[in-house]
């Protein structure tokens, strides 16, 4: 009996922020894990560096993924599960949120359905599988649907946008149970080939482990050109990450190498200091920043600064003792100002009785594309 070669799957393609991701509806995929990655992965075209037979980009920050669901929990409205398509192995990597994607899952739900469009603003209540923790998504509405068009300007996205505030305050903790992993704001560990370290691990967002430029021999000001092209660095720099893995209990150091890739995050922080955009040249005032930061993401550069990042080194900003907070030092203002390889990045704080109540950063979300994505048969079957 004649059967059709591929089959198709309703898919979105929504930018969040500064990446790029393909939504799909949770009842649109196979429910057996192993099956869905596969027909996951032939939707990106990977394994194969420029994914050339699929929608993803050959970049990690354009090969991720949404699948999105209406939720049955009475705390929020919609599921929301977070995959970073690895480009170059056949796997895709749920340990971790993404903060850039988060901030159009809201647009996402409304233009669906799943969540009735209230004007002038929006509130979707987002579940996250990956960290089982839900978060706000305050998105502005005109006439029904999400609003695309507005003043916000975010650095790394040509124009600007409707701005859509993301408040992860309840991420805090999300991966290892608490904001400092370890109860220190700083601890000291081994490295191979530089000695001790002194680093800070934070779980906000995402987990992260900070470190001082200057222990590394850096600036704090490189761009992701550099760092991406210097092995010698790209190596310490995972072996910091996959160390920092097994102390804040993420996992062993061989599977943090192998299998949990996206997290924790390693940053590189330091002073203030003027520097020009990696993107367009843009200059940016050590006056208008707090500190630099460098974020790595995927054993590679972050090209700019990631949502959930942002919540991190916003909440390591106002923790004391954290290398992040020695740099800034106390202030009563609780906006952190961020210095990225791309520009400034802001996340807007609140503490009372010691305890982080508000982190909120601000986002644009845009729907690209809508339609079908093509499987091959072989791949379902």
């Amino acid at each position: 009996m004649y059967r059709p070669e591929q089959e198709s799957i309703p898919c979105v393609i929504m930018r969040g922020g500064t990446s790029k991701a393909v939504f799909l509806l949770e009842n649109d995929l196979p429910r057996e894990p192993q099956k869905r990655d596969r027909v996951i992965l032939s939707i990106f075209g990977s394994p194969d560096r420029r994914q050339i037979d699929g929608l993803g980009g050959a970049d990690p920050l354009t090969s991720k993924l949404a699948i999105i669901g209406r939720s049955e929990r009475p705390d929020a409205d919609v599921d929301y599960t977070f995959g970073q398509v690895d480009i170059h192995t056949p796997f895709v990597d749920y340990s971790s949120n993404c903060g850039n994607i988060s901030s159009a899952v809201g647009p996402f739900a409304i233009a669906q359905g799943l969540v009735k469009a209230v004007e002038p603003v929006t509130v979707v209540r987002i579940y996250n599988t990956n960290t089982d923790r839900v978060f706000q998504a305050e998105v502005p509405v005109v006439d029904g649907k999400a609003a695309v068009s507005g003043d916000y300007h975010i650095h790394g996205v040509p124009g600007t946008g409707a701005r859509i505030g993301l408040n992860m305050a309840g991420t805090i903790g999300a991966k290892t149970g608490r904001l400092l992993p370890t109860g220190n704001p700083t601890d000291l560990i081994e490295v191979d080939g530089l000695g001790t370290l002194e680093v800070s691990m934070v779980d906000a967002g995402s987990p992260m482990v900070f470190v001082r430029a200057s222990d590394l021999g850096l600036t704090g000001i490189e761009s992701p050109a550099q760092i991406d092209s210097d092995d010698r660095m790209l190596k310490l720099l995972e072996d910091i990450r996959c160390i920092a893995a097994e102390k804040m209990g993420i996992a062993e150091r061989s599977v943090a190498r192998e299998k949990v890739r996206a997290v924790p995050m390693v940053a590189f922080v330091a002073p203030p200091q003027d520097y020009l955009s990696h993107i367009d040249g843009t200059p940016v005032s050590e006056k208008d920043i707090d500190f630099v930061s460098r974020d790595m993401f995927m054993q590679i550069m972050h090209k700019t600064y990631s949502g959930t990042a942002t919540v991190c080194t916003g909440c390591a900003a106002v923790t004391p003792g954290t290398l992040v907070y020695q740099l800034r030092g106390p202030k009563q203002d609780g906006i952190v100002r961020i210095g990225h390889p791309g520009g400034i990045i802001e996340c807007d704080t609140a503490v009372e009785n010691g305890v982080i109540t508000r982190a909120v950063f601000g986002r644009t979300a845009r729907r690209i594309m809508e339609g079908r994505v093509y499987v091959p048969r072989t791949v379902l079957d």
